[in-house]
């Protein structure tokens, strides 16, 4: 896999990054050069110079640090008095990075990480592996940026080392060629986690919190609009189902079930995934069936428009050996069979383009709107027969925070008259927009009538909510 960019995952703020150094040692004379011993064997050494031969690189850059983890090139720009950080730095998301996912190669000269910077040209980076030949058979990054690169220890300069080194793992992990899903997460969606995780897993905090606040508001057009791949499925996966392990775990599986071939003594894989087999994979990683959740963050389609809830069916038939269980994050979806009744209705009717049926069609790129909001609005699903609910969903509106609600309380009935309240809420924030939120609350008692009384909004003359559900865990 080769990939050029010329961007990074998220926009970044200045910060100064930390991080965690290990002395694996220094660069090492040349043979000739005086002070160099007789008897220092060199035959192991990377190359001095490395001549770039790859899209419009044509520079021969020289080597300036190595061990038996990375060797560092620069070209004649780089100021070396300044860009020395970059050898503990690259060295220690190296490490890391075969820690959790293993070797890339069998030898010091496959599994060593090869590092090309140049300063004032090339803006942007791009990685590739040691299978592949376009260079040279290495696992290598090569990233270039302005006339003060790697003089400061930018969030970008950090980020977009880590951010490359992520399509070295999807593209060569487990000593197979090729990213299957790289057509489904594109260039930025995978990186992103692994960017936050590696920072995680170095000890640099600072950092990973910037990348956090930084990607959680982040929406995307695939595959649909607003979808968010950060705060919707990636971090809600990563923080519960093992962080470093569940990423990994997902590469241990395709490796071991998805089709491969062999080319020239390269194992590749044989095609991409499709949706749902992308879903089924990480729900075997993650160990609980995500359907529901992939549900709730993209849709129903894929970005060409297909279904992919039947290519996951499809999937689960073909990949036996993905196995999970149910995810108790949601439960029982209550809501799919559920009437609905509001207190006030948008204007143009409840089909209408922002009626009340919007609230549970389950998808949030639509949304309910009423104007001249007062505090005694309601809500009330009314399901087909009565059903302990213990747990609920709301997804704020797309835009307008002060229209969110602030304060609600949820409610039971069995007649639809007489109600006892389950749970209540009040000084609540949504901080993004399609947030999506999940609230437990104790009941032990059946209702086939269920209330949301709205008593405060955020500000706004005028409320909106995405979606409400009930669940049954």
């Amino acid at each position: 896999m080769i990939l050029k960019k010329i961007g990074l995952i998220c926009t970044i703020v200045p910060l100064f990054i930390a991080c965690n150094k290990r002395n694996y040692g220094g660069a090492t004379p040349e043979p000739g050069i005086p002070g160099t011993p007789a008897t220092t064997d060199t035959s192991h050494y990377p190359p001095y110079t490395w001549q770039e031969h790859w899209f419009d690189h044509n520079l021969l850059v020289k080597r300036v640090h190595f061990n038996n983890n990375i060797a560092v090139y620069f070209d004649d720009d780089v100021n070396r008095s300044k860009a020395g950080w970059l050898f503990d730095f690259t060295d220690t998301v190296w490490a890391y990075t075969k820690k959790v996912y293993g070797a890339f190669g069998k030898n010091d000269t496959t599994n060593r990480l090869f590092a090309v910077y140049h300063t004032g040209k090339y803006g942007g980076g791009h990685p590739d592996t040691y299978l592949n030949g376009a260079h040279d058979y290495r696992n290598m990054i090569d990233i270039g940026s302005g006339w003060d690169a790697w003089e400061h220890i930018t969030p970008w300069e950090t980020d977009v080392i880590i951010h490359e080194i992520a399509h070295i793992v999807e593209g060569g992990s487990k000593a197979i060629k090729e990213s299957p899903a790289f057509g489904i997460w594109g260039d930025s969606k995978w990186a992103e986690i692994f960017v936050y995780d590696v920072h995680d897993g170095i000890g640099n905090n600072a950092a990973k919190e910037r990348v956090y606040n930084t990607c959680m508001p982040i929406t995307d057009d695939y595959p649909r609009a607003n979808t968010s791949w950060f705060r919707n499925w990636f971090f809600p996966i990563y923080e519960k189902h093992g962080r470093s392990v569940v990423l990994n775990r997902y590469f241990e599986l395709l490796s071991k079930h998805f089709p491969t071939r062999i080319n020239s003594g390269i194992t590749s894989y044989a095609r991409s995934l499709n949706f749902g087999e992308f879903i089924h994979f990480w729900s075997g990683a993650a160990g609980v069936d995500l359907s529901y959740r992939a549900l709730m963050s993209f849709g129903t389609k894929d970005k060409e428009g297909r279904d992919w809830q039947a290519q996951l069916a499809i999937a689960k038939a073909a990949f036996p050996g993905i196995t999970y269980s149910t995810d108790n994050t949601y439960g029982t979806d209550l809501t799919a069979n559920a009437g609905i009744v509001v207190s006030r209705e948008n204007t143009q009717g409840a089909q209408s383009t922002e009626g009340s049926l919007k609230l549970i069609d389950r998808d949030n790129n639509t949304k309910f709107y009423t104007g001249t909001y007062t505090t005694d609005f309601t809500v009330q699903q009314i399901l087909p027969t009565a059903v302990i609910a213990n747990s609920y969903l709301l997804t704020s509106g797309n835009d307008a925070s002060a229209r969110d609600p602030k304060d609600w309380i949820l409610e039971g009935s069995g007649d639809g008259n007489s109600w006892h309240t389950l749970d209540t809420k009040t000084n609540q924030r949504f901080a993004y927009r399609n947030e999506i939120r999940v609230i437990d609350f104790a009941n032990t008692t059946a209702y086939k009538y269920y209330r949301l009384r709205i008593t405060a909004n955020a500000g706004s003359s005028d409320m909106q909510l995405s979606e409400w559900r009930l669940f049954k865990k």
